[in-house]
């Protein structure tokens, strides 16, 4: 557990304060050199191990999975978890260098006021050192209360994955779709809770999870929330449950929906994959039809997503329950689908070592 640096400094020097001198030096001034090499020599090493120990503790960037690089990355912005780890144990080696400085200065005094002297720079040196540079441990502290509150995903666990527009009805299908309820995973860089589910199948568990809504826009212009997203399907077992909403009601229009899901879908169609129509109880009979002369196929293939939506496509109402049997019975499908796939890439894994 990382303490707030005042603390550390704080316990250290009442430690160190309590250190003695040798038994049996007679010699005056050769007992408080004593005496003061000793303290400096405790105040060192009582700074510089909790130090150490918080380095050692904290994993190295290149050895955590993917999407937990992207959830550093997303919460504390690049590169500043590793720089912060840097500062703490630069912070380190100078109290190491500097208490052994001071500490030989004491021993090498030739009289009791002199050591005494040395004693007192060499307290004072490293109080300066520690409050000039301890805000490497507080901003250390900061990381560790936000990764404990960072929601646990399992890293290997397959998991269902709802992906489209905002508001297109994706936390309700997380709802219908768990097993149990669902809890609300809050992310350090959001205020908007996102659901995580369970769903088990013959004694299998699978996760199913919400993902903030895509905006139409190109990745360097997407905020945090949207690249949560891209780190789920980028980096975890997932297969893709992609939720439609052409009724109108959701704030984006059907044409915009169609170019993120054409860029989703190129960009991980290699993910097990199914289409979901929501709100259909909102679907007019009839529904307007994007009238074009332009026989191009992409205004074709836009012209009957505003109509039908994507070939294949489910249609469901979470209000009225209709096609939800339906859903459910291809979610498990799906899932189990993508179990199989996850142990074969192991099996494969297994057999690229071996090799």
């Amino acid at each position: 557990m990382v303490m707030p640096s005042v603390d550390i400094f704080q316990s250290a020097l009442r430690k160190a304060k309590r250190v003695l001198p040798t038994k049996g030096i007679a010699n005056v001034a050769k007992r408080e050199r004593n005496r003061g090499a000793k303290q400096l020599d405790a105040l060192m090493k009582e700074l510089a191990v909790p130090l150490r120990g918080y380095i050692e503790n904290f994993p190295k960037r290149i050895y955590l999975h993917p999407y937990e690089r992207s959830l550093i990355e997303l919460t504390f912005g690049a590169g500043n978890y590793e720089e912060v780890l840097k500062k703490v144990d630069a912070l380190r080696k100078k109290v190491v260098s500097v208490g052994k400085e001071h500490a030989s200065l004491c021993a090498k005094s030739l009289s009791k006021k002199e050591a005494e002297e040395r004693l007192t720079e060499g307290l004072e040196k490293l109080q300066e050192i520690f409050k000039c540079e301890g805000q490497a441990i507080d901003d250390l502290l900061y990381i560790a209360k936000t990764l404990r509150a960072m929601p646990v995903v399992d890293l290997e666990m397959p998991t269902l994955c709802l992906v489209g527009a905002p508001n297109v009805g994706k936390s309700s299908l997380v709802r219908l779709l768990s097993t149990g309820k669902p809890e609300v995973c809050n992310y350090p860089f959001t205020t908007r809770g996102i659901l995580m589910g369970h769903i088990t199948l013959d004694y299998q568990h699978f996760q199913v999870t919400d993902t903030p809504g895509l905006l139409k826009r190109c990745d360097e212009d997407r905020n945090n929330l949207e690249k949560l997203t891209l780190a789920v399907l980028s980096h975890l077992p997932t297969a893709i449950l992609y939720v439609h909403d052409l009724s109108g009601q959701c704030g984006m229009s059907p044409s915009d929906q169609f170019m993120i899901y054409k860029e989703i879908s190129e960009r991980f169609g290699n993910h097990l994959w199914l289409d979901v129509i929501s709100k259909c109880d909102l679907l007019k009979e009839s529904p307007v039809v994007f009238i074009t002369e332009d026989r191009e196929v992409d205004h074709l293939e836009l012209a009957n997503y505003q109509k039908i939506g994507p070939e294949g496509a489910l249609r469901v109402s979470v209000k009225n329950e209709d096609g939800i049997d339906k859903l459910k019975k291809k979610v498990h499908e799906l899932l189990m689908s993508q179990m199989e796939r996850i142990k074969s890439k192991r099996i494969q894994d297994n057999i690229e070592v071996l090799r």
